[in-house]
């Protein structure tokens, strides 16, 4: 079956049970960051792109931390009928003083690229962003050379707020990271 022909995948919350499945399609997805025409999307090298398990442990503890506590964390997967084909998830910023932002993170799998899924998951994740009273910005940082992912965070109303230069050296290049925020609308 194409891509184009596929039923339209459904958005829903993660489970803390099944964040060992979540966990195998990161490192999947993780696979072509940078590789095979994709952009630079982690700062990783491209080589050795997977999702350290000293992250997963942090992911885990966020998944079943309230919301509005210390390092809480909720994720979204876009489900198809070829398993996940994409996530995005929304987490307390670490600073003190900083409970009314939170941190955006997001990809798609290569087998949904360029079909508006990205688009479909950020509007998921805003509209439960919304509905959190505390939340009031999102933040995001990018790798600057991720245009497709600018593009879409442009799009969701995103705002650069900076960029540091050279912020990254990664398989003998100099990569920058773009901070955007979106102020959310009540």
């Amino acid at each position: 079956m194409s891509a184009a022909s596929r039923p339209h995948p459904s958005i829903r919350p993660v489970i803390p049970d099944e964040l060992p499945e979540f966990f195998r399609y990161l490192n999947d997805h993780l696979k072509d960051n940078g590789l095979h025409g994709a952009p630079l999307f982690q700062p990783l090298p491209r080589e050795r792109s997977s999702f350290p398990q000293d992250k997963e442990a942090a992911f885990t503890r966020g998944m079943r931390t309230p919301v509005g506590d210390a390092g809480w964390r909720r994720a979204w997967v876009a489900q198809g009928t070829d398993g996940i084909l994409g996530h995005i998830d929304l987490r307390a910023r670490p600073e003190n003083g900083a409970a009314h932002r939170a941190l955006l993170g997001m990809g798609v799998h290569r087998l949904a690229r360029r079909q508006g899924l990205g688009g479909v998951l950020m509007a998921s994740a805003l509209a439960w962003a919304r509905s959190a009273t505390l939340l009031e910005w999102i933040d995001l940082e990018v790798l600057s050379v991720n245009e497709p992912a600018l593009a879409l965070y442009r799009k969701a109303g995103f705002r650069q707020t900076g960029e540091i230069a050279d912020m990254f050296r990664i398989d003998g290049e100099q990569l920058s990271y773009t901070l955007m925020s979106l102020k959310l609308a009540r």
